[in-house]
Parts: C-alpha cells; structure tokens; sequence
C-alpha cells in the first residue's frame, strides 16, 4: 500500500509538471496535430504516455502521431513492434521512416551530429506529410541544464533548448513539454513502468560532450547538491543590469 502511494505521488508530480509546462509556455492550442519522435528511451517513452494521458482532458483538443526512425548505419536498434502496439495503446498511430548519413561528406563534424541532424530532417519532412503542426521532443530540464553549459563552454552563447521554439524557416514549430521534469523523475516513472531496455545502444552515447559535462555537474553536486536547481532556476533570472553589454557591437 505505501509502495502503491509513492508510486502515485511520483506519477502525479510528473503530471503536474508536464501540465504546468503545457499552460505556463502556450505548447499546445486546439486543432493541433502533434508529432512525437518516439526513440524508444525512458524520455520518449514517458513522453508518448504523458500525451496520450492529456489528450484524454477536455480542453485543448489535439491529436498526436508518432514516428520512430531509423539510421541504417547505426547500429541503435529499438523493438518496433513494442513501440507500435505501445504507442497505439495511446490511440496514437505509429509510422516507422529509415535514413542514414555519410560521415564522409563532412570530416568537420562528430558520428553524433551527423546522426541528429538527419533524424531531425526526417522528423520535418514526416510532420509535413502527416499535416503536422508541431514536433515534439523529449528533452527534460536536465537536458536544458546541460545544453546552457555546452553552449557556454563550447559556443561562447548563453542559450538553451526553449521549451517553445518557432521554426520560420520549415513553418513548424518544437515544443518540448517536460522542460519542467528533471531526469530523475523520468527515470522513476520509467522504474515504475518498467520500461524495457533498447536491443542496441548507440555506440557513440559515450563518446559525447554531453556525457563529460553530466561528469561534470555530478561532480560538482558533490559540495553542491542543488546546483541542478540553481542553473535551472538562473535561466530564467537573467539580470541584464549585471552583464558586460556593450552600446555598440
């Protein structure tokens, strides 16, 4: 009984921070036909679930389709038919695209982003055939966390991954509803679910900028626990007053 109450507690926090992200960043408007890149990991996972769970609430009515894709070359492998029959458990339908890329066409850049790019390419060019309107990603707020210090230490920018981001360009807009849920709360819903591993990992997971600077925010929990928190918190209280701003660039 107690376990059965934390277990609700945790999926009600999760509930609510995925809500309070939807209201509090205008994600998602009536009519919208959402498309979801269902990857097969714990955060795609637990996003499919928490749309198909707000699709249910009156208010605003959406539709959402999911697409897993491929990359021949990578050997990544997800069991299609658990992500077809788990995804139209939702009343979500289920298209499965193929891509690869040639890391030959550009030496300047890393097996990771070669990778991403492609993906992302077949994400537009599916949300376009299924008359999408919006993409959306799994990215939680330790994703964002880390994406500012990349962009810092590596870019020279302070930027991160908006939890709304309009597209111009491609006419279609990302959202990323569970920008308010830290990765530990998708990995407890995702211990709670029993989520079932990928048959193939990515062999280049390891390899990334991304996988150091989680090292490093690990590390420096280390004499500040909440340092997740503070960073989160930070991106939105920027203080301009306190920045070098020049008058003429």
């Amino acid at each position: 009984m107690q376990r059965e109450k934390t277990e609700y507690k945790i999926i009600n926090d999760i509930q609510s921070r995925f809500n309070k992200a939807i209201r509090d960043y205008g994600l998602i408007d009536d009519g919208d036909h959402l498309l979801v890149g269902l990857s097969g990991g714990k955060d795609s996972l637990a996003l499919t679930e928490l749309l198909g769970e707000r699709m249910k609430v009156f208010s605003p009515k959406f539709k959402v389709s999911a697409v897993h894709v491929s990359v021949e070359n990578i050997p990544y492998k997800s069991d299609l038919d658990f992500l077809r029959s788990y995804s139209e458990g939702f009343n979500i339908p289920f298209v499965h695209r193929v891509t690869r890329y040639d890391e030959s066409t550009d030496t300047r850049k890393s097996n990771c982003f070669l990778c991403s790019w492609n993906r992302r390419k077949v994400l537009f060019d599916t949300a376009k055939e299924l008359g999408c309107n919006k993409i959306v990603l799994g990215h939680h707020l330790d994703d964002m966390v880390e994406t500012l210090l990349l962009n810092m230490f590596f870019q020279g920018a302070m930027g991160t991954m908006p939890p709304k981001l309009k597209m111009t360009k491609f006419d279609m807009t990302i959202i990323r509803p569970m920008a308010l849920i830290p990765e530990s709360g998708v990995s407890e819903l995702a211990r709670i679910r029993n989520y079932p591993k990928q048959i193939k990992n990515c062999p280049f997971e390891k390899e990334s900028s991304r996988t150091k600077i989680k090292e490093l925010i690990k590390q420096v929990e280390q004499w500040h626990p909440s340092v997740r928190q503070s960073i989160a918190a930070a991106m939105e209280n920027i203080q301009t007053e306190y920045l070098p701003l020049k008058i003429n660039k």
